[in-house]
């Protein structure tokens, strides 16, 4: 099993990786699709199931559809394009897009929410249709968004297809306790297991370069989130306050009666500014999803920030540490919030963080298999439940929270020998349990919880 690092850190845009990246992602893939079958195309239909009907409003899942169909991806994502797009396709009906002829499209009616029960493979389907010129099918595929941006057809979801491509890597570990074992007869920490891994796909280079730019969007994120301010968009009216507790943190720096505890503050701000910017669409990397996305980041610059032993240098090993570990959360279980709840997504998060910290300053590779499993641990059954379907309440705080927890465990974890009780293993696997148990009401459908009992939403 191999997961790279730039599969569990992608460059995208907010407000979801599974609601808004996943559904542009399936958009382009099926016009690859179209291109390659042997019809005269007239026209495109797409209807969303489940948790991207249910919430796919909040999440912008229609504009990020559209967009997909129009050949837009989130890698490569311009705003100013993109509102020029829509603003034509709304006018024209039409969609116009490289390798297929103009084809009809008018979102009222050929972008459909069905509201019924979900798609059998996962809570996040959608299906899209190339029509002919009376409005039939000629062709038809099944998408699942399956949580971080990554999608499979129906036909790979029921074949358990893996997400790997490329010969075999030096150091496949499918599990924590096969990770460690490595980690001991190699003589080398999980980061260097990661990279060496990662080099035989890609060479130095380009992981070096990779990670350096995975790093510089989301610290470019966390100043954006900041400096902005205003209403978030979505009709909750949410302020942003990143910018303002900022602003008073630093009014407040070098003062003799600042609490200690204040830098939970630090932690928690640097997480609520990459959320807010995801709440506004703005440019993110999904850690190991968009509604995630700040725990990580807000968790680095914390320690690049706040802790004098800290060096640029090796962010790319806390980059490295932290991926192995969310991609054994993601094999083994899930990272996605409309299959497993917020555990899956925040959970996953703080285990990712606490484990690059524990890492970055010196923990050994059963240290940091304990910081994960902490972190985690104490994320177990925390429901996905946002307030009208936005990335925002209670999204924004929980990733603040999130980051905390993670310092806290990665601490923990540095304080004792590595030994514990619960393996990351059978944390991972209670998570996945718990996901299967919860009611689909607290799977990012928004039919349950805060999204249901707050007045006026």
């Amino acid at each position: 099993m191999f997961l790279s690092v730039f599969d569990m850190f992608k460059i995208g845009i907010g407000p979801s990786s599974s609601h808004t990246m996943g559904p542009m992602v399936a958009a382009a893939r099926f016009l690859d699709a179209m291109r390659a079958a042997p019809y005269q195309f007239a026209g495109v239909r797409a209807t969303l199931y489940g948790s991207l009907a249910f919430t796919g409003v909040g999440h912008a899942t229609d504009r990020a559809t559209v967009l997909g169909l129009a050949g837009f991806l989130p890698d490569t994502y311009d705003h100013d394009k993109a509102e020029a797009t829509l603003a034509q396709i709304k006018a024209t009906g039409t969609i116009e897009v490289e390798g297929l002829p103009v084809l009809t499209f008018r979102p009222s009616e050929d972008l459909k929410f069905d509201f019924g029960p979900a798609l059998p493979g996962h809570a996040n389907g959608m299906v899209l249709e190339g029509l002919d010129a009376q409005g039939d099918a000629l062709i038809q595929e099944t998408y699942y968004s399956i949580g971080g941006g990554f999608v499979v057809t129906a036909a790979e979801h029921d074949a358990s297809v893996e997400i790997e491509d490329g010969p075999p890597v030096p150091y496949p570990f499918k599990s924590a306790k096969e990770m460690l074992q490595m980690t001991r007869s190699e003589g080398m920490p999980i980061a260097g297991l990661k990279r060496k891994n990662e080099i035989s796909r890609m060479g130095p280079n380009a992981l070096k370069d990779g990670t350096a730019r995975i790093w510089g969007v989301m610290n470019d994120c966390i100043d954006r989130g900041l400096t902005n301010d205003g209403i978030l968009p979505g009709g909750l009216k949410v302020k942003r306050r990143a910018k303002c507790i900022y602003d008073a943190l630093m009014e407040e720096r070098g003062m003799n009666l600042v609490a200690p505890h204040t830098i939970n503050d630090w932690i928690s701000v640097y997480a609520m500014a990459v959320n807010e910017e995801n709440a506004a669409g703005g440019q993110v990397v999904t850690a190991p999803t968009n509604g995630a996305a700040g725990v990580v980041p807000a968790v680095i610059r914390y320690w690049l920030d706040h802790v004098p032993s800290a060096s640029h240098s090796k962010v790319d090993e806390f980059l490295l540490t932290a991926a192995a570990i969310g991609g054994l959360v993601k094999y083994n279980a899930s990272i996605s919030g409309a299959e497993a709840g917020c555990q899956a997504e925040v959970g996953s998060a703080s285990a990712m963080a606490a484990a690059g910290l524990c890492a970055v300053m010196g923990g050994t590779p059963e240290q940091v298999e304990n910081a994960a499993e902490i972190a985690l641990e104490h994320h177990l059954g925390m429901t996905c439940d946002p307030i009208k379907g936005l990335v925002q309440v209670p999204c924004i705080e929980r990733n603040g929270l999130g980051a905390i927890k993670a310092v806290s465990a990665a601490s923990l974890a540095l304080r004792g020998d590595g030994e514990h009780l619960v393996p990351l293993d059978a944390c991972i696997e209670t998570m996945r349990q718990t996901g299967a148990d919860m009611m689909d009401k607290y799977k990012e459908t928004s039919l349950g919880g805060l999204a249901v009992n707050v007045p006026n939403c």
